[in-house]
Protein backbone atom coordinates (compact mmCIF):
# COMPACT_ATOMS: atom_id res chain seq x y z
CA UNK A 1 0.00 0.00 0.00
CA UNK A 2 1.31 3.46 -0.94
CA UNK A 3 1.48 5.81 2.06
CA UNK A 4 3.10 8.73 0.24
CA UNK A 5 -0.07 10.90 0.09
CA UNK A 6 -0.69 10.56 3.84
CA UNK A 7 2.96 11.26 4.63
CA UNK A 8 2.78 14.29 2.36
CA UNK A 9 -0.31 15.57 4.17
CA UNK A 10 1.36 15.05 7.55
CA UNK A 11 4.39 17.00 6.34
CA UNK A 12 2.18 19.85 5.08
CA UNK A 13 0.28 19.94 8.37
CA UNK A 14 3.55 20.12 10.33
CA UNK A 15 4.79 22.97 8.15
CA UNK A 16 1.56 24.92 8.61
CA UNK A 17 1.68 24.39 12.37
CA UNK A 18 5.27 25.65 12.33
CA UNK A 19 4.22 28.73 10.33
CA UNK A 20 1.45 29.47 12.82
CA UNK A 21 3.83 29.04 15.74
CA UNK A 22 6.42 31.37 14.16
CA UNK A 23 3.81 34.06 13.48
CA UNK A 24 2.54 33.74 17.04
CA UNK A 25 6.02 34.17 18.49
CA UNK A 26 7.41 36.77 16.08
CA UNK A 27 4.41 38.72 14.83
CA UNK A 28 4.18 39.70 11.17
CA UNK A 29 6.69 38.02 8.83
CA UNK A 30 7.08 37.78 5.07
CA UNK A 31 7.42 34.55 3.11
CA UNK A 32 11.22 34.84 2.81
CA UNK A 33 11.63 35.26 6.57
CA UNK A 34 9.43 32.24 7.22
CA UNK A 35 11.25 30.20 4.57
CA UNK A 36 14.57 30.98 6.21
CA UNK A 37 13.32 29.80 9.59
CA UNK A 38 11.76 26.64 8.17
CA UNK A 39 14.55 25.90 5.68
CA UNK A 40 12.14 25.50 2.77
CA UNK A 41 11.56 27.59 -0.34
CA UNK A 42 9.61 30.84 -0.23
CA UNK A 43 7.33 29.42 -2.94
CA UNK A 44 6.41 26.48 -0.70
CA UNK A 45 5.75 28.82 2.23
CA UNK A 46 3.48 31.03 0.09
CA UNK A 47 1.37 28.02 -0.86
CA UNK A 48 0.91 27.12 2.80
CA UNK A 49 0.10 30.75 3.63
CA UNK A 50 -2.57 30.92 0.94
CA UNK A 51 -4.07 27.66 2.24
CA UNK A 52 -4.09 29.10 5.78
CA UNK A 53 -5.65 32.30 4.43
CA UNK A 54 -8.50 30.26 2.93
CA UNK A 55 -9.04 28.83 6.43
CA UNK A 56 -9.09 32.44 7.76
CA UNK A 57 -6.11 31.69 10.01
CA UNK A 58 -3.78 34.29 8.49
CA UNK A 59 -4.00 37.56 6.60
CA UNK A 60 -1.48 40.08 5.35
CA UNK A 61 -0.76 43.76 4.91
CA UNK A 62 1.57 45.15 2.28
CA UNK A 63 4.77 46.84 3.43
CA UNK A 64 6.64 49.11 0.99
CA UNK A 65 10.18 48.16 0.03
CA UNK A 66 12.94 50.44 -1.25
CA UNK A 67 13.13 48.38 -4.43
CA UNK A 68 10.57 46.19 -6.11
CA UNK A 69 7.02 45.38 -5.13
CA UNK A 70 5.66 45.76 -1.59
CA UNK A 71 6.19 42.75 0.67
CA UNK A 72 3.25 40.81 2.05
CA UNK A 73 3.62 40.79 5.82
CA UNK A 74 1.64 37.83 7.13
CA UNK A 75 0.07 37.74 10.57
CA UNK A 76 -2.38 35.56 12.45
CA UNK A 77 -6.07 36.45 12.57
CA UNK A 78 -8.22 36.28 15.70
CA UNK A 79 -9.61 33.01 14.31
CA UNK A 80 -6.18 31.44 14.92
CA UNK A 81 -6.52 32.06 18.68
CA UNK A 82 -8.59 28.89 18.95
CA UNK A 83 -5.46 26.89 18.14
CA UNK A 84 -3.87 28.04 21.41
CA UNK A 85 -4.90 27.53 25.06
CA UNK A 86 -8.03 29.54 25.86
CA UNK A 87 -8.25 29.13 29.62
CA UNK A 88 -11.63 27.33 29.41
CA UNK A 89 -13.17 30.41 27.80
CA UNK A 90 -16.77 29.22 27.63
CA UNK A 91 -16.82 28.06 31.25
CA UNK A 92 -15.14 31.26 32.45
CA UNK A 93 -17.53 33.51 30.55
CA UNK A 94 -20.47 31.53 31.90
CA UNK A 95 -19.21 31.93 35.45
CA UNK A 96 -18.70 35.67 34.97
CA UNK A 97 -22.25 36.10 33.69
CA UNK A 98 -23.59 34.02 36.60
CA UNK A 99 -21.65 36.12 39.11
CA UNK A 100 -23.03 39.31 37.56
CA UNK A 101 -26.58 37.99 37.93
CA UNK A 102 -26.00 36.82 41.49
CA UNK A 103 -23.87 39.59 42.95
CA UNK A 104 -24.21 42.49 40.52
CA UNK A 105 -21.33 44.46 39.00
CA UNK A 106 -20.10 45.67 42.37
CA UNK A 107 -20.08 42.18 43.82
CA UNK A 108 -18.27 40.84 40.76
CA UNK A 109 -15.60 43.52 41.15
CA UNK A 110 -15.09 42.54 44.79
CA UNK A 111 -14.69 38.89 43.85
CA UNK A 112 -12.18 39.84 41.16
CA UNK A 113 -10.24 41.94 43.69
CA UNK A 114 -9.98 38.92 45.99
CA UNK A 115 -8.87 36.71 43.09
CA UNK A 116 -6.36 39.33 41.96
CA UNK A 117 -4.91 39.64 45.46
CA UNK A 118 -4.46 35.88 45.76
CA UNK A 119 -2.88 35.74 42.30
CA UNK A 120 -0.50 38.56 43.20
CA UNK A 121 0.49 36.78 46.42
CA UNK A 122 1.18 33.60 44.46
CA UNK A 123 3.43 35.38 41.96
CA UNK A 124 5.18 37.33 44.71
CA UNK A 125 6.11 34.09 46.45
CA UNK A 126 7.69 32.88 43.19
CA UNK A 127 9.81 35.98 42.60
CA UNK A 128 10.62 37.05 46.16
CA UNK A 129 14.15 35.62 46.13
CA UNK A 130 15.15 37.23 42.80
CA UNK A 131 18.39 39.17 43.24
CA UNK A 132 17.71 41.64 40.42
CA UNK A 133 14.82 43.11 38.45
CA UNK A 134 15.86 41.10 35.39
CA UNK A 135 15.77 37.81 37.30
CA UNK A 136 12.43 38.76 38.85
CA UNK A 137 10.94 39.45 35.42
CA UNK A 138 12.34 36.19 34.02
CA UNK A 139 10.90 34.19 36.94
CA UNK A 140 7.57 35.96 36.46
CA UNK A 141 7.67 35.18 32.73
CA UNK A 142 8.26 31.48 33.43
CA UNK A 143 5.17 31.40 35.64
CA UNK A 144 3.05 33.21 33.07
CA UNK A 145 4.30 30.96 30.24
CA UNK A 146 3.32 27.88 32.25
CA UNK A 147 -0.20 29.34 32.32
CA UNK A 148 -0.30 29.75 28.53
CA UNK A 149 0.71 33.41 28.11
CA UNK A 150 3.87 32.68 26.06
CA UNK A 151 5.79 35.34 27.97
CA UNK A 152 9.33 36.59 27.42
CA UNK A 153 11.56 39.39 28.69
CA UNK A 154 13.58 41.72 26.46
CA UNK A 155 16.29 43.94 27.94
CA UNK A 156 16.62 47.37 26.32
CA UNK A 157 19.80 49.43 25.97
CA UNK A 158 18.43 52.20 28.20
CA UNK A 159 18.05 49.81 31.15
CA UNK A 160 14.32 49.31 30.75
CA UNK A 161 12.67 45.98 29.93
CA UNK A 162 9.84 44.77 27.75
CA UNK A 163 7.66 42.10 29.33
CA UNK A 164 5.89 40.54 26.36
CA UNK A 165 2.95 38.11 26.31
CA UNK A 166 2.20 36.67 22.89
CA UNK A 167 -0.99 34.89 23.85
CA UNK A 168 -3.85 35.63 26.21
CA UNK A 169 -5.61 32.48 27.47
CA UNK A 170 -8.25 34.62 29.20
CA UNK A 171 -8.91 36.86 26.19
CA UNK A 172 -12.54 35.86 25.68
CA UNK A 173 -13.24 36.25 29.38
CA UNK A 174 -11.58 39.68 29.36
CA UNK A 175 -13.86 40.75 26.52
CA UNK A 176 -16.82 39.85 28.74
CA UNK A 177 -15.31 41.58 31.78
CA UNK A 178 -12.97 44.46 30.99
CA UNK A 179 -12.02 44.84 34.67
CA UNK A 180 -10.03 41.62 34.32
CA UNK A 181 -7.45 43.45 32.21
CA UNK A 182 -7.49 46.56 34.36
CA UNK A 183 -6.82 44.48 37.47
CA UNK A 184 -4.18 42.46 35.63
CA UNK A 185 -2.19 45.65 35.00
CA UNK A 186 -2.47 46.49 38.69
CA UNK A 187 -1.28 42.98 39.51
CA UNK A 188 1.77 43.44 37.27
CA UNK A 189 2.68 46.62 39.13
CA UNK A 190 2.30 44.86 42.47
CA UNK A 191 4.42 41.85 41.49
CA UNK A 192 7.18 43.79 39.74
CA UNK A 193 7.35 46.09 42.72
CA UNK A 194 7.86 49.65 43.86
CA UNK A 195 10.64 51.67 42.31
CA UNK A 196 9.53 50.71 38.82
CA UNK A 197 7.12 52.14 36.29
CA UNK A 198 4.99 49.62 34.39
CA UNK A 199 3.13 50.81 31.31
CA UNK A 200 1.15 48.62 28.92
CA UNK A 201 2.06 49.77 25.42
CA UNK A 202 0.41 47.08 23.30
CA UNK A 203 -2.77 45.22 24.14
CA UNK A 204 -4.31 42.15 22.52
CA UNK A 205 -7.83 43.31 23.37
CA UNK A 206 -7.19 46.51 21.40
CA UNK A 207 -6.24 44.54 18.30
CA UNK A 208 -2.49 44.18 18.82
CA UNK A 209 -0.81 40.80 18.32
CA UNK A 210 0.59 40.80 21.83
CA UNK A 211 0.49 42.51 25.20
CA UNK A 212 3.64 44.51 25.84
CA UNK A 213 4.55 46.04 29.17
CA UNK A 214 7.45 48.47 29.44
CA UNK A 215 9.15 48.19 32.81
CA UNK A 216 11.41 51.10 33.77
CA UNK A 217 13.43 50.79 37.01
CA UNK A 218 13.79 53.60 39.52
CA UNK A 219 10.99 55.62 37.97
CA UNK A 220 8.10 57.31 39.72
CA UNK A 221 4.75 56.16 38.43
CA UNK A 222 1.99 58.77 38.08
CA UNK A 223 -0.74 56.26 38.76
Amino acid sequence: MNNKPSRGKEGADRTRRSIIKLLKHNGAMDAHQLAGQLQVTAMAVRQHLYDLQEQEMVDYTEEPRAMGRPAKMWRLTTEANRLFPDGYAELTIGLIESMKETFGEEGLDRLLEVHNRKLSDSYLSMVQHAKSLKVKLEDFAKSRTAEGYMAEVVENEDGSYYFIEKHCPICEAAKACTNLCKMELEMFRTVIGEGTEVIRGEHILKGDNRCLYKVTPNAKSDS
